[in-house]
């Protein structure tokens, strides 16, 4: 039973090979780092600019909104940032789904599939009811009113108060656009994006001749009337305007050049998306007192109050179209992950469907497109919001820890046989060079990685004992729950622990103490460094804060919120053990075959004779004679 127990603990934690990860895509290559960037512009760009500044300024930050988004932005910069380390490693479909599946192992890459399924439904179907409502509100709610004149008012808690066809309707016209292929999707996103930003623009130039500097001034109350802890507050809240560059690893499987376009497409399209929201919460702060705002249409009731009625038209027509960027981001990326669950074995494979002539997965885009649709059309939008945050987060914390535990794994020693071949491959070496490379073999720096610093090993020597990567993953381990308890200690020991002040300071001392002392020993070892390909520079210091700041503010979320993820992870633990551990591709792969390795030796001598030699694993039989090569008989 044991033994048992032990084969079945070993299939949660079997992980995707990397060069696995990296093989030929049946989908097309054809998008650019424009067209990345512009994807990623859409889906950060989107009605956040146009509701949450508005909402921010006037509740939570008042002029100060301008810090908060600047904060925040440097937040979002740190899981961007391992975003695209991955996005340029591994140019797969997936995102944080294939990362996790490389690096931590099939289960906790199913749950992080199964989460970033939930972020994308939601969100398609949130940003759909906001564009619905604020497209119902140029129309003086007219078709709100008819719909509930026709159809009715319902009284369901969870629920809409009346059936939104409207949002329906918008999400299935944009998977349509979808399923006619990346090319289309592309000149769509660039059109729409085009027109947005052109409103962006146009919004900042006319409201900073429109600004009037007192509106910051003391008898408006100041700059910062909140305070310190209205900036914090308004940072966690403005965190979520950044969140879409993830479309953009999602999509790196269709890039042209991924390990080049991704990195620049995530910190351009970061980058722009941070500086519209400064510049906007600038102007609209500057053209009316922070406590006139309108929340749910700031911008546009801000030129009505000056007076220029007529640029709150083309402000509506920007929301609009940014609105629809955004949805086209979330149906894009979320058939995709789904596609990647599919291909995997671990979702039904009815979804690794690609159309040979547009070279999408439609399967996955008709069906989920569908299923956002209902979703749109009966639940209610706040309760939508809710269940947005916490997937996005824990998106986000797993991608870090990935960077951490990737960044210390030595590269393997040679790729899997594929079941289907049953003859081992061969390769010969022949420059004088590489007289001595094996094949299948990755020459890497000394030490490797993993392995104590040289420097460092008269100093460590107790850590140069353990076991290659025992130490790591023990440090790994150890920062992920000392954070954990900081940011516990931080954000609840007082309103929900009720912890005493001598425990709250303990507590303090404890987990950060621990928390720095894993950074410490990380540091030690050695790191994968790799020249043509980007990596995130201050490993593991960058992840380890991006993964602090995540859990506190999933800790800021309700607890419903949680109850409610529970339940849907509970749903996916279902789908699992029913039909994706029996169906992994991992599971059902063979075990791999002999590897020959050939190399060609250079002996020192006036001649050069060539000695082939069959390199074999110390468990089978021993090397064969050299100057020959002979079939090796299956076990």
């Amino acid at each position: 039973m044991a033994s048992g127990l032990a084969r079945f603990c070993q299939k949660l934690k079997r992980r995707k090979p990397l060069e696995e990860a990296t093989m030929e895509t049946l989908l097309q290559r054809c998008l650019s780092t424009l067209d990345l960037t512009m994807l990623g512009v859409g889906a950060m760009v989107g009605s956040g600019l146009y509701v949450l500044t508005g909402t921010v300024a006037k509740e939570i930050s008042g002029p100060a909104v301008i810090v908060s988004f600047g904060v925040a932005a440097v937040v979002s910069l740190m899981a961007a940032l391992c975003y695209a380390e991955f996005g340029a490693r591994v140019p797969r479909t997936g995102s944080a789904y294939l990362f996790t599946y490389v690096s931590m192992g099939e289960l906790w890459a199913f749950l992080i599939g199964w989460d970033l399924v939930l972020e994308y439904l939601i969100g398609g179907a949130a940003v759909a009811r906001a564009w619905s409502g604020y497209l119902d509100a140029m129309f003086n709610h007219r078709i709100r009113n008819f719909t509930e004149a026709h159809v009715g008012v319902w009284q369901v808690p969870f629920l809409a108060g009346y059936p939104d066809f409207l949002a329906a309707g918008i999400l299935l016209l944009v998977s349509i656009f979808v399923s006619c292929g990346a090319r289309i999707s592309s000149w769509l996103n660039h059109t729409l994006s085009a027109i947005n930003m052109t409103v962006i623009l146009f919004t900042i130039i006319l409201g900073f001749i429109l600004a009037r500097p007192q509106n910051w001034g003391k008898q408006e109350g100041g700059f910062a009337p909140f305070g310190f802890s209205g900036i914090l507050a308004g940072t966690a809240t403005c965190f979520y305007a950044f969140v879409g560059f993830d479309v953009i690893a999602a999509s790196s499987e269709e890039a042209r050049n991924p390990k080049r376009a991704v990195p620049v497409a995530i910190t351009v399209s970061l980058g722009l998306a941070a500086s519209a929201y400064i510049l906007v919460s600038t102007v609209l702060t500057l053209m009316v007192p922070w406590h006139h705002l309108a929340p749910d249409s700031a911008l546009a009731d801000a030129f009505y109050e000056r007076g220029y009625g007529w640029a709150g038209y083309i402000v509506a027509i920007g929301s609009i179209c940014s609105m629809n960027t955004v949805l086209l981001g979330i149906l894009f990326s979320l058939p995709r992950i789904i596609y990647a669950m599919a291909t995997d074995g671990l979702f039904f494979q009815a979804f690794a469907y690609v159309h040979p002539r547009t070279q999408v997965p439609v399967v996955g885009i008709m069906v989920f497109g569908a299923l956002t649709a209902f979703v749109a059309l009966l639940l209610d939008l706040e309760a939508l919001v809710q269940f947005l945050s916490i997937g996005t987060l824990l998106a986000y914390t797993f991608v870090a820890i990935s960077v951490i535990v990737l960044r210390f794994q030595k590269a393997p020693a040679s790729s899997p046989t594929s079941p289907e071949s049953s003859v081992p491959a061969a390769k010969e070496y022949n420059s004088f060079s590489d007289h001595i490379e094996l094949v299948g073999t990755e020459q890497g720096p000394a030490p490797e990685p993993g392995q104590l610093r040289p420097a460092l090993r008269p100093y460590l020597g107790c850590l140069d004992r353990c076991c290659p990567g025992t130490a790591v993953a023990w440090a790994i381990g150890v920062l992920v729950v000392s954070g954990a308890i900081l940011a516990c200690t931080l954000t609840i020991g007082n309103s929900v622990l009720k912890l005493p002040h001598w425990g709250s300071v303990l507590l303090l001392l404890l987990s950060g103490g621990m928390f720095l002392l894993s950074l410490i020993v990380l540091g030690a070892y050695q790191q994968q460094r790799q020249q043509d390909i980007f990596q995130i520079p201050m490993v593991p210091l960058i992840p380890a804060v991006s993964i602090f700041l995540n859990i506190c503010l999933m800790l800021k979320l309700s607890i419903l919120t949680w109850l409610r993820f529970f339940i849907w992870l509970v749903i996916g633990l279902t789908v699992y053990f029913g039909y994706g551990m029996r169906h992994s591709k991992e599971n059902q792969r063979e075990l791999p075959g002999l590897t020959i390795t050939r190399y060609v030796v250079y002996p020192s001598g006036s001649s050069l004779e060539e000695t082939v030699q069959a390199v074999q694993p110390p468990s089978q039989a021993p090397a064969q004679e050299s100057g020959h090569l002979e079939q090796p008989s299956s076990p």
